[in-house]
């Protein structure tokens, strides 16, 4: 199988059985080994007490793309350190796009940039480490 029939592959298996992306109204834009866009909506049950997207909203999107970008090379892979900066607000019916690129990747780590926008316009910036186990996610036979 080549490198992206692999991504698609591991993105589809793992999707399927992600209900919280399913949750989140999460669609899948492009899906290419080490890298991945995502695209979602603000709903109202998204909201906060201050009538703009929670936190917590564009962080579950860019940690999605952070587990896609970092499996789509076939082996199971965990974060294991995240953060994010918000620097723009959110607000119910805004569409969203993630955008996954990495950064650095060994035989043990893979490092991860993401870019929330909105309209083009960036509104958050999260960084993610993952473990990269020894397991594979399909056997190679």
């Amino acid at each position: 199988m080549d490198k992206q029939a692999l991504a698609e592959k591991v993105v589809d298996t793992m999707f399927t059985n992600d209900y919280f992306s399913l949750w989140l109204g999460i669609e899948r834009v492009k899906i290419e080994p080490g890298h991945c866009i995502l695209k979602m909506q603000i709903r109202k049950e998204m909201l906060n007490g201050f009538s703009i997207a929670h936190g917590g909203i564009t962080y579950s999107l860019a940690d999605s793309a952070l587990a896609f970008a970092s499996n789509s090379h076939g082996r199971k892979s965990l974060s294991i350190e995240t953060s994010i900066s918000h620097t723009v607000s959110l607000q119910e019916g805004d569409i969203i796009l993630a955008t996954a690129k990495e950064i650095n990747l060994t035989n043990k780590l893979g490092i991860y940039d993401i870019t929330i926008t909105n309209g083009g316009n960036t509104v958050a910036l999260f960084r993610g480490t993952v473990y990269r186990t020894s397991k594979e996610w399909f056997d190679n036979k």
